[in-house]
């Protein structure tokens, strides 16, 4: 049976973690069926952005332990021995976090651990007012993984990184907005189609603009100064002035422009 369910409209695929009895817990199988999802749609030509949610009542309640304690089970291991293990652990998130494709999670409730992790791994977070970010590693004697503080403590800042994951703050959705861990929150009946909203407008650039914009805002994280950026920038706009797409538009703009009022 399926852990995951994709569904395709308007060029926004919605994929939903399909494991509510388990809180859609990120077990191998469904961190191989995330990887597999992500593989086909990059292939697609008519899938634009993809929103990632969870079958209520979690949006993802993290690894499953098993598979963590399974991975670290000797204490002689050594941590490249180790490393396969865990990364297939945290593969799925990882998955989502490569993807040239413009990404929106759709937070409706918990987000745990790794869950949280897949969460930040989206491109942009919608929180609904049942939302919650919870690190949860250290409660469970378990030191962070995935590139959780990492990801956290650019996102947030350090003192919200310590805040969460050392003191064991808990964010709601309308405070992780205030911590600028998700973008809005909104109420949770309305999630999914405010996340619809939002990504149906990256889906509708050409995809190669789309693709190579966020690539660009993620080489942005190693540039020094202004006058670095403007160089960066200037090599994909040149790039997009020569595409048909700009023409295309530039030629609409201007049919608009002149028709009589």
């Amino acid at each position: 049976m399926s852990l995951l369910r994709v569904d395709v409209d308007a060029r926004v695929a919605v994929v939903t973690l399909d494991d509510p009895d388990r809180r859609n817990v990120l077990s191998l199988d469904l961190v191989d069926e995330i990887v597999a999802a992500f593989d086909r749609l990059e292939d697609d030509a008519d899938v634009g952005a993809v929103i990632v949610t969870g079958a209520p009542p979690a949006f993802c309640a993290g690894a499953d332990l098993s598979h963590l304690a399974a991975a670290g089970q000797t204490k002689e291991q050594s941590a490249a021995s180790a490393q396969p293990g865990l990364r297939s652990v945290y593969e799925g998130f990882l998955r989502v976090a490569r993807s040239s494709l413009p990404t929106v999670a759709a937070v409706n409730g918990a987000a745990v651990g790794a869950g949280m992790n897949l969460a930040l791994a989206c491109d942009v977070r919608l929180a609904g007012r049942s939302a919650r970010f919870d690190t949860r590693f250290l409660k469970l004697g378990l030191h962070p993984g995935g590139g959780h503080t990492w990801m956290l403590r650019r996102l947030a800042g350090t003192q919200t990184a310590a805040a969460m994951v050392l003191f064991g703050e808990v964010l709601g959705g309308a405070e992780a907005v205030e911590a600028g861990l998700a973008w809005r929150c909104v109420d949770d009946e309305a999630l999914l189609e405010r996340a619809r909203a939002l990504a149906a407008r990256a889906a509708e650039v050409p995809p190669a603009l789309v693709r190579r914009a966020k690539e660009t805002i993620a080489a942005m994280a190693d540039v020094a100064d202004h006058e670095e950026a403007v160089h960066v920038e200037l090599t994909a706009q040149l790039w997009s002035l020569q595409q048909p797409e700009f023409a295309e538009r530039l030629a609409a703009m201007r049919e608009r422009i002149s028709r009589p009022r």
